[in-house]
């Protein structure tokens, strides 16, 4: 229990995706404008990336290594088709937002990422564990960073108005450079609060915090 535990938890914190390995950066610019299309991406990323860990590990010792990332692509594919028929049907508005950020999940580096440094090489049970875990702490970035934006770019919190009526909108957070600002200052406080940590508890503080390794930073090394 320990094990699935620990293999959950780094996904929320010690693995965040956006923030700590850098990864899945395009929908996470592109789609948080607002809260709902955060949550909703995230919700369809956590889907995907949970039950292909699942499919990748129970076929992991059937598929050629040579063909290995076809096949990595091919299950995440069949996967995000799923997802679209499902947002179409139930949540057709989400889907005409996130328009074409959807589809493109199957190649999302996070979705490959996991596939190729655990999933493949562990059980079923850590692999949905890892899964599921990397695609909550993802929905909690994305949920955040839109909601962060929507704040100040509409006056508005999941639609319902938070600031004063009287409120000027800052219309430059919800374009393009707002979202590389916004994540700039994010990533900024969280790689000083981790130095501040190190520090506090005597331990030596990484050169490139960011980073768990100078690869991907996927692997744990």
């Amino acid at each position: 229990m320990s094990r699935l535990w620990k293999e959950f938890s780094k996904g929320l914190w010690n693995k965040l995706p956006p923030f700590k390995v850098v990864l899945g950066l395009c929908p996470t610019l592109a789609v948080t404008k607002t809260a709902d299309n955060g949550f909703g991406m995230g919700l369809a990323v956590i889907f995907v990336l949970t039950l292909s860990n699942m499919l990748v590990s129970i076929f992991r010792n059937v598929i050629p290594a040579k063909v290995r990332i076809a096949c990595f692509i091919v299950i995440a594919a069949s996967l995000v088709v799923a997802v679209e028929l499902l947002m179409q049907a139930y949540a057709y508005p989400l889907y005409q937002q996130l328009g074409i950020f959807v589809p493109l999940i199957v190649v999302n580096c996070i979705i490959l990422g996991r596939a190729e440094a655990f999933a493949s090489k562990n059980g079923i049970l850590l692999s949905a564990a890892d899964g599921l875990g990397m695609g909550i702490g993802f929905t909690i970035s994305l949920t955040l960073l839109g909601s962060i934006r929507e704040l100040f770019g509409y006056g508005t919190v999941f639609g319902s108005q938070v600031m004063p009526r009287s409120y000027e909108p800052f219309s430059f957070m919800v374009e393009a450079p707002g979202a590389f600002v916004c994540l700039g200052i994010l990533l900024s406080g969280m790689n000083a609060y981790t130095s501040w940590n190190r520090k506090r508890k005597g331990l030596k503080v990484l050169d490139n915090p960011s980073h768990e390794c100078r690869t991907c930073g996927m692997c744990g090394r």
